[in-house]
């Protein structure tokens, strides 16, 4: 995304942050909560209506007359702050039509995750996105049906919320489905994996892919979990999976750096050195 679509996010955002902090304190959460679903909801319509978003998006149009367009498009289908953040986003000048929506993306996961926050389930929904996450990652069927571009999207819904009914809060399952509805090129898997990394950075927290040769106990996450942090001077989260391949060991994954100290990893840099 380039500066002048930063700025104009930036922009929105601080508006979209003051309107959900104005709701009455009752009922913040069902605010943050409706505003995260309608925002995907124009999302999803403007998906489907090219002529649309790109009128929404038309910086030689003026900000007026794209603001009271997309008042008169979603008038009386979202609520007061829904419709603010909207006419706000649209006001702005974007380097892109695609990226004004997938900042209004940005700005629904925000709120679902604030509705999370609120009720104290923001490490559960950072938890179920990275296991949803890895079960998909497992499961080469399910990733294939999830990602293939020619399957309607509306069978990706079904087939996701048939797993994720009953079994993940409300905001986890909404989250998830939006995101897979939306693949374009990334991997479903890696798509979960960035909305448990956005979870953890509402939290400011780092996040760390840990891959172990065989399970951690509870002193062994802890003291682990320990180390992270004092090494990266904030919170981590650490998210397990075992990968017997490591043969020892395991491999910590931190944003783009790597610490590889696993069995499987000795034995190929020694191979290396004996080259």
């Amino acid at each position: 995304m380039y500066a002048t679509s930063r700025e104009a996010l930036a922009r929105t955002r601080s508006v979209a942050n003051d309107a959900l902090g104005a709701a009455p304190a009752g009922q913040a959460t069902a605010a943050a909560a409706q505003t995260g679903a309608e925002l995907f909801a124009v999302v999803e319509t403007l998906d489907g209506q090219r002529t649309l978003r790109t009128a929404l998006a038309d910086s030689s149009v003026s900000a007026e007359r794209r603001s009271a367009l997309a008042a008169e498009l979603f008038a009386g289908q979202v609520s007061e702050i829904t419709a603010k953040i909207l006419k706000s986003a649209v006001s702005e000048s974007w380097s892109k039509a695609s990226d004004l929506l997938n900042s209004l993306v940005d700005l629904g996961r925000e709120s679902l995750l604030r509705a999370a926050a609120d009720q104290d389930q923001l490490d559960t929904v950072e938890d179920e996105l990275f296991r949803l996450g890895r079960i998909v990652a497992a499961n080469p069927q399910l990733e294939q049906a999830l990602s293939d571009l020619g399957k309607p999207v509306q069978a990706k819904r079904e087939l996701l919320g048939r797993l994720l009914y009953g079994k993940v809060t409300a905001v986890t399952e909404a989250l998830a489905i939006q995101t897979v509805s939306r693949l374009r090129k990334s991997a479903p898997a890696d798509a979960l994996d960035e909305l448990a990394g956005l979870a953890a950075q509402v939290r400011d927290r780092a996040v760390a892919h840990v891959r172990s040769a065989a399970p951690l106990s509870d002193s062994q996450l802890e003291k682990l979990t320990a180390t992270l942090t004092r090494t990266y001077g904030k919170p981590v989260t650490v998210h397990v999976e075992v990968d017997t391949e490591l043969l020892s060991g395991l491999v910590v994954r931190i944003g783009d750096e790597v610490i590889d100290g696993s069995g499987a990893g000795r034995l190929a840099a020694l191979r290396r050195t004996l080259k």
